[in-house]
This record gives C-alpha cells, sequence and structure tokens, in this order.
C-alpha cells in the first residue's frame, strides 16, 4: 500500500522559508518520480515541482516558484523534500506530494502572513 506523509508545514512571514518532507513507503521508492502539488482555499490543485527518479535528479517547477522552491529527495530515507524560499502570501496553500499513479499523502498547510 502506497502511503505519503507530508510534514513541516506551518506559519511564516513573508519572505521567510520552510522546508517540507513527504515520508513514502509502499513501494520502491528510488525508482519513481515524485511530485509536489498545492491547493489554496477556493482553487484548483496546481503543479509546483517534480523530480525524476533518475540518478541525474531531473527537475521541473512551476513558473511561480522557480528560483524559490528546491525540489530533492532522500532514496535513503525514502523522503522527498521541498525546499521553499522567499514565501510570499499567495503561496499560502495545502502542499500534497504525489507518488505513483494518483497516490497523494493528506497535505501540510502552509501559511504565510505577516
Amino acid at each position: 500500500q502506497v502511503q505519503l506523509v507530508e510534514s513541516g508545514g506551518g506559519l511564516v512571514q513573508p519572505g521567510g522559508s520552510l522546508r517540507l518532507s513527504c515520508a513514502a513507503s509502499g513501494f520502491t521508492f528510488s525508482s519513481y518520480a515524485m511530485s509536489w502539488y498545492r491547493q489554496a482555499p477556493g482553487k484548483e490543485r496546481e503543479f509546483v515541482a517534480y523530480i525524476t527518479s533518475g540518478s541525474g535528479g531531473g527537475r521541473n517547477y512551476a513558473d511561480s516558484v522557480k528560483s524559490r522552491f528546491t525540489i530533492s529527495k532522500d532514496n535513503i530515507k525514502n523522503t522527498m523534500f521541498l525546499q521553499m524560499d522567499s514565501l510570499r502570501p499567495d503561496d499560502t496553500a495545502v502542499y500534497y506530494c504525489r507518488g505513483p499513479g494518483r497516490n497523494w499523502g493528506q497535505g501540510t498547510q502552509v501559511t504565510v502572513s505577516s
């Protein structure tokens, strides 16, 4: 059974940073690409970042987070990360990790506010 558990969200001031984690189990973590998505109140869930399964660690980001967010993963610990810097109020959302197929975690709340 695929299981994804996000953590690391919280309240941060504009310009601050957070590091999200997604602990994965139930599949061969190193063999699959992984993604981060987010959903703000009243909005559709949107793509944030993607990392390939290859050793090269190919990455892709939504335009709104490029140069501010960094996706990474630790194949030994079966954990994916999202380092978020220079946070803005419109980054406020529930952040989800996505694994193989259509498997999602429960999400972690990120609130950016003064």
